[in-house]
């Protein structure tokens, strides 16, 4: 046997044993390379799918494999921990520190110390706090979340899912949600949240409490003449002024709505210092804003409740809101304070619509009259008949309360019927007693000229009753007139033919043009009691209520004077040239006996 081929064929076989192993341990690399890049890919696939889901959340997310490197960052953590680019698979260049109760610590080691602890249970660490990186020192208040889980095969790649809710934003997102946003002021949801903490105060304090709104006067007519950018500019400009005298006078501005701002004055002595600020935000509003050197003329209307004089902190922002809409039915640039003995009862508005439909029947209604004199003799010449309601629960009620429910309800046609036939009545009465023969005033509202029949049953009446129409006078108001121009100059054409004389009422407080003034079929202006209340201290009024006695005349109508008070209203007034006057100081309305006792004198 030749042993020198043995050893060549145990060399040979040792040779294949060495290739083989090289041979499985290149395949077992390639597998493992395979394996890995598999693993990548499905790695790289549930990032992709991680991306899309969580790309959108206001919540920074995190991934971080057991070696610190970054998996995945949605772009909220990339903001929030200002991270560089290329930083996917790399460690975190900054390592943030959390702060849980008392302790900080880089993420990192808190992840491993809560992994410890918790056995590797998702956990939840509510009101910590987050410094991002060394850059950035800024304590950043957080929610935070922590859990852990494998990315591919059992054991194969761990990594820690950390979930971060920012509560700074959760704080701008409030604040946002409280101003208002294009003036930034603090809105009206931040007012009544406020309010409360006012209204606590004042009890402690034994002070008062005023709130004053302010609404620029026709600010949507303006803007379409202005323009919608302009229209803001002197939105933000007012804004702006009000923030810079609340820090002068201590109080507190809100733009609660549209070109509605609200005053807290947390303190008040008395209800002449509210006044008097009113009065001074409408002077620097008047020459307030000026386009291309002209100023613009704008005026504000301004309701005020004080607390406790307008009532209770419940209803006292109600009442604000209630004292600017009667500010606003006076006229343009009016103050008014909201007082409780206005309305002494909280009447059930159902209970006073079915009461209605039998007060008639009941004789709870009764027609009072107020006497209208005549300039410089002071006689009586004529009288305005008013209905007042005797209810058997609330006793006598407010016109301002019972008169809206009936136009509404479509009642107010039915009243007024009555109060025209009780009218031709006592104007008989008076005529058989041999009563000093005056006009009569009576009021209509614009659903009354609407109702098909007004003008016949005026007509029948007066047959019936056997009345000279010369006696009588129909009043609408001024706003009534403009809102159906048409129809209301029809109907009133055709009582003037029936020998019934025509009267504008509250005359200044609506937008009667000149060119609608002047073919307007009345005989008689009743300038409303608004513009002369303030006649005695306000120069601007006084020119006002003058300049309207004189278009009156030339436009050939008398004048009434409505709201006199004292005697020194009666001079003025009667300088100006105004034919009659109206108002407390000569009487208040009266039931029809008492009245007569004036017309004996």
């Amino acid at each position: 046997m030749d042993f020198s081929l043995d050893i060549n064929n145990l060399r040979t076989f040792e040779n294949i044993i060495i290739l083989l192993v090289l041979f499985l341990l290149l395949l077992r690399i390639y597998l493992l390379i395979k394996e890995k890049k598999k693993l990548q890919k499905l790695i790289e696939k549930k990032v992709k799918i991680f991306q899309k889901a969580f790309d959108i959340s206001e919540d920074a997310i995190l991934i971080l494999s057991d070696k610190n490197k970054v998996i995945y960052a949605n772009k909220s953590m990339i903001k929030l921990l200002d991270l560089d680019e290329g930083y996917m698979l790399e460690p975190l260049k900054y390592m943030p520190k959390v702060k849980v109760k008392k302790d900080w610590l880089e993420l990192d080691k808190f992840i491993k110390k809560m992994h410890k602890a918790t056995d590797d249970k998702m956990q939840s660490f509510p009101q910590s706090s987050l410094l991002p990186n060394n850059k950035n020192s800024k304590n950043i208040p957080i929610n935070l979340y922590i859990d852990s889980t494998s990315m591919g095969s059992e054991y194969d790649l761990w990594c820690n899912i950390i979930s971060m809710h920012d509560l700074s934003k959760e704080k701008e997102r409030l604040t946002a949600l409280h101003r208002h946003k294009l003036t930034h002021l603090p809105n009206q949801l931040q007012a009544l949240q406020d309010l409360n903490k006012f209204y606590s105060q004042i009890h402690l304090d034994d002070k008062k409490l005023a709130l004053v709104l302010v609404n620029i006067d026709n600010f949507s007519q303006l803007r379409a003449i202005i323009g919608y950018e302009q229209a803001n500019i002197i939105l933000i400009k007012f804004a702006k002024y009000l923030e810079q005298l609340s820090k002068r006078s201590s109080f507190y501005v809100y733009h609660t709505f549209h070109n509605n701002f609200l005053l807290i004055i947390p303190s008040v002595e008395s209800s002449d210092e509210i006044i008097m600020l009113s009065k001074e935000i409408q002077k620097q509003l008047v020459s307030f804003y000026k386009m291309g050197g002209v100023a613009l003329h704008l005026t504000a209307s301004i309701g005020i409740s004080i607390y406790p004089e307008s009532g209770s902190t419940l209803n006292l922002f109600d009442n604000a809101y209630k004292a600017l809409a009667e500010a606003e039915k006076n006229g343009h640039g009016r103050i008014n304070i909201y007082k409780t003995d206005t309305l002494e009862h909280d009447y059930d508005e159902l209970a006073l619509y079915n009461g209605i439909h039998e007060a008639i029947d009941k004789n709870e209604f009764e027609v009072y009259y107020q006497p209208i004199i005549e300039v410089g003799t002071e006689d009586i010449v004529a009288a305005e008949a008013l209905i007042r309601w005797r209810h058997p629960q609330y006793g006598f009620i407010p016109p301002d309360v019972f008169v809206p429910i009936m136009e509404k309800t479509g009642f107010i046609v039915e009243l007024g019927r009555y109060v025209l036939e009780e009218v031709l009545k006592q104007q008989k009465r008076w005529e058989l007693f041999k009563f000093k023969q005056i006009e009569i005033s009576i009021n209509m509202s614009l659903l009354e000229i609407e109702t098909e029949g007004f003008v016949e049953n005026v007509a029948k009446q007066l047959a019936y009753h056997q009345i000279n129409p010369e006696l009588i006078k129909f009043e609408i108001t001024e706003g009534s007139a403009m809102s159906s121009e048409e129809q209301v100059d029809t109907q009133l054409l055709a009582l003037k033919k029936l020998g019934v004389a025509i009267s504008l009422d509250d005359f200044g407080t609506g937008y009667t043009s000149f060119s609608y003034l002047k073919k307007f079929p009345a005989d008689i202006l009743k300038i409303d009691k608004t513009l002369v209340d303030y006649i005695l201290v306000n120069q601007e009024d006084q020119r006002i209520v003058k300049a309207m006695i004189e278009l009156g005349h030339n436009l050939g109508m008398k004048i009434v004077v409505e709201g006199i008070e004292n005697k020194r209203m009666v001079q003025i007034v009667s300088s100006y040239g105004c034919d009659y006057m109206q108002g407390y100081y000569f009487s208040k309305p009266l039931p029809v006996f008492e009245f007569q006792k004036l017309l004996r004198r």
